[in-house]
């Protein structure tokens, strides 16, 4: 695999077009960085990391509409691919859905939200969109 974050993403995507309540995914840090983030921004439901052989699981619960069931993440877009690194300072942070979503972005502070990284004025490499 040489894109392990588009990897997380597609699950993602193919677990709300199932409408799956749980996915499983390989953890990492950056994933489990993600996955704190989409849980802090009210994106999923709840997350557990499972510690199980040398890599370990993510167990993320997937946040729907109760009357509609409609997801709560309505896309989720992969931006800085592994062939093509995109990379932004904090005066030209992207606005996702005029601010109605967020970029995750790789800083050199952590992963953050553009919001986030254009408050501390850093700018870093932007993993992806969520809205």
């Amino acid at each position: 695999m040489t894109d392990p974050i588009a990897d997380f993403l597609t699950r993602l995507r193919n677990a709300i077009q199932a409408k799956h309540r749980v996915v499983e995914v390989p953890a990492s840090n950056l994933k489990k960085d993600i996955t704190k983030i989409l849980f802090d921004q009210g994106y999923i439901l709840n997350y557990r990391f499972v510690e199980d052989g040398p890599q370990g699981t993510i167990k993320i619960a997937l946040k729907y509409n109760p009357q509609t069931k409609v997801s709560a993440i309505k896309s989720l877009t992969r931006v800085s691919k592994p062939g093509m690194r995109k990379y932004t300072g904090y005066r030209e942070m992207p606005r996702v859905i005029n601010g109605l979503g967020i970029a995750i972005i790789s800083t050199s502070k952590g992963v953050m939200t553009n919001k986030a990284a254009a408050e501390l004025k850093i700018g870093g490499e932007v993993l992806c969109y969520v809205y």
